[in-house]
């Protein structure tokens, strides 16, 4: 840890001086883990997840304001005077910004209706306006021809609205005021006019906040410039890379500051972090922990978005994290938290949700990453209990899809089970089927791509990605993991003959919208003489079989032991030679001749018969339900050695037959 003063950060910065206006870039069981010892969410991401929800509630359906899709944001200026003990703001914004359509003469912005506007100037002439219904018109003074650079400045004043639990707030550490904002998804209207929706991004802004000369602001980017103002102290800010409205930020307090530092194979990143004087000291010792994640985040994704800027924390008193651009507001500095936040810099700032439809992309992103860390020996849990907690978690209820099917409901939108914890285990389970190497290319496909990178992002553009570099067809997977409902529980019944093991696996689903899950099944099988093998076996239909040859005699099968897959309780059963109830089941010719084979059953009516060939292929015979007598034409019984798999309602008796 380095304290640094403030010539010092000044000098760390001070980057570069870029013009303000840039290019906008257009087998484990379960039964030996009961689920509820982990379907309950960890009370840290449940707080962050409760928080997060509570701040959209009044404005559930964010999407926009049509009124504001007629021009492209360039540039925001922002100069704002707050005092944290005070909750007024007076500000003065200017935006550049190019019409989209010819002759534009009518400017509308979101803004707060109950903050009041002082005037508003178009190249020094004052404009009429009208605020109502959280729109601010502005009547500009002649026609605007589209494409062409302009701008407009906007003095304003009030008390911002504090909806939610976000917006504009104040309240108090150590008896001292704090004041910071919170913009998602709705919030930033409620202090600063803007152009608010997930479409447009502006290129770049500064924000320059002057405020009573014993505290110090946070904000986005670079702080470029320090200086006194009589008894006030004035800090801008300046940020040159693409930003949505909500992620626009600032906090105030009497700020202790210092410095972690990231290596990377270039310059360091600096990480600035802003804390409340009394937690100086355990800060310090937590936010080290922020090093060895970055540089994990860098090696599987590509270099920190910003790191021409910087990264930080800046403490404030909502209860839990929020991933303003280059500086993430926190609560405190655990490992959970940090990672999560940071990670939203790719997932989330880098590359935004489109839509709050595939929210996801946000948060089930950076829960995964947050896993991610634990895979790698980083953090406080176990990778393997973070999985169980995780697949525990979703299968807590029988429903519900990963897709936000009803943006109106803020819960909905929110959901740690869907959104958060399930969006991870859906990318796992995606890691799984494409592999390590295509998964991550796929990812950072999508992060770089041109249509994504410091813009915003869909769900299909990612499946876009991913299948191009795997090579599969992805269609059913995001229909039955994404839009869909539920989850898959399978029943696994083997047995060993000589050298090979024969398996039929069973599957029922949780929810109706799915019938069955195709998925690629994870089989681990062992041998007495510490032999040790996982074998990957693409299972495409409930009560499909497979025979499996070995070199050496298997003694254990374990279903799915590293756990990628959603799964319910797992049955596993292993088949033997005669049991008891077998009596009486007979089958002849055997080996089978030209005519047909037939099978009597007085005792135990035959459910189904499959046939499994020396390749390993299974067929299910069609045949009439719980019959007692069963004769199969020998032309469907394939040449050479197999087995059939007689199902009655005891169980399944497995018999080796040759033709």
């Amino acid at each position: 840890m380095i304290l640094i003063t403030v010539y010092q950060m000044q000098e760390l910065q001070l980057w570069e001086r870029t013009p303000f206006i840039m290019k906008k870039i257009s087998v484990l069981i379960f039964l030996l883990s009961p689920v509820w010892m982990f379907a309950q969410e960890h009370p840290e991401m449940k707080a962050i997840r409760q928080a997060e929800q509570q701040r959209a509630e009044l404005s559930a359906q964010f999407r926009g304001n049509p009124l504001t899709q007629d021009y492209d944001v360039v540039y925001h200026h922002l100069s704002l005077e707050v005092d944290p003990a005070i909750s007024y703001i007076n500000g003065q914004v200017t935006t550049w910004f190019r019409p989209q359509i010819p002759g534009l003469d009518v400017l509308h912005f979101d803004l707060y209706d109950g903050l009041s506007i002082d005037s508003i100037h178009w190249h020094h002439q004052a404009c009429p306006y009208t605020l109502s219904n959280n729109t601010l018109t502005i009547d500009l003074p002649q026609l605007l021809t589209g494409g062409i650079l302009d701008s407009v400045t906007i003095w304003y004043r009030g008390e911002p609205s504090t909806s939610g639990f976000g917006s504009f707030n104040k309240s108090t550490h150590n008896n001292t005021p704090v004041l910071w904002t919170l913009s998602e998804p709705y919030g930033a209207r409620d202090w600063w006019p803007c152009k608010q929706d997930l479409t447009d991004k502006a290129d770049s802004v500064d924000v320059i906040i002057t405020t009573p000369g014993m505290y110090r602001a946070a904000s986005n980017g670079l702080l470029v410039e320090e200086y006194p103002l009589g008894d006030q102290k004035v800090y801008h800010w300046q940020h040159r890379y693409p930003i949505a409205a909500y992620l626009v930020a600032f906090a105030v307090t009497d700020y202790a500051v210092y410095s972690d530092f990231v290596p990377t194979s270039g310059n360091p990143i600096e990480v600035l972090n802003y804390v409340y004087p009394e937690h100086l000291a355990s800060a310090q010792a937590a936010t080290t922990a922020i090093v060895p994640v970055m540089q994990l985040y860098n090696d599987l994704f590509g270099l920190y978005p910003f790191a021409k800027e910087k990264y930080g924390h800046a403490q404030f008193g909502w209860g839990g994290g929020m991933e303003h651009q280059t500086m993430s507001f926190m609560v405190g500095f655990s490992h959970l938290l940090q990672a999560h936040e940071l990670a939203h810099q790719w997932f989330g700032d880098k590359v935004t949700c489109a839509s709050w439809e595939d929210i996801w992309l946000n948060e089930g992103f950076a829960t995964y990453l947050e896993g991610l860390t634990y895979e790698h020996g980083i953090g406080p849990t176990d990778w393997m209990d973070w999985k169980q907690g995780k697949i525990n978690h979703i299968i807590s209820a029988p429903d519900g899809s990963v897709w936000v099917n009803d943006t109106t409901s803020v819960s909905r939108i929110f959901s740690s089970r869907l959104s958060y914890s399930k969006g991870a285990m859906v990318l796992h389970m995606l890691r799984w089927e494409l592999g390590d190497s295509a998964f991550f290319q796929g990812v950072r496909n999508y992060l770089n791509d041109p249509q994504n990178a410091y813009a915003y992002g869909q769900t299909q553009e990612l499946i876009n990605h991913l299948e191009a570099s795997s090579g599969l067809d992805l269609t059913p997977f995001v229909q039955n993991w994404f839009y869909d409902e539920g989850y898959p529980t399978y029943s696994l019944n083997w047995s060993r003959h000589e050298n090979e093991v024969i398996l039929q696996v069973d599957q029922t689903t949780s929810h109706p919208s799915v019938a069955f899950f195709p998925m690629t099944l994870p089989i681990r099988i062992l041998g007495a003489a510490g032999q040790d093998t996982i074998v990957r076996l693409s299972h495409s239909y409930s009560g499909e079989s497979f025979l499996i040859n070995l070199p050496w005699q298997a003694t254990e099968l374990q279903f799915d032991p590293e756990l990628w897959l959603v799964k319910g309780t797992t049955q596993m059963t292993v088949g033997i030679e005669d049991p008891s109830w077998s009596t009486g089941i007979s089958l002849f010719p055997n080996p089978i001749g030209s005519s047909h084979l037939t099978i009597l059953s007085p005792n135990n009516p035959i459910q189904r018969l499959t046939i499994i060939d020396q390749t390993g292929h299974s067929t299910i015979v069609s045949c009439p339900h719980d019959q007692t007598r069963l004769d199969i034409p020998a032309i469907q019984v394939p040449e050479g050695p197999g087995y059939l798999l007689i199902t009655t309602a005891k169980g399944t008796l497995i018999r080796k037959t040759i033709k």
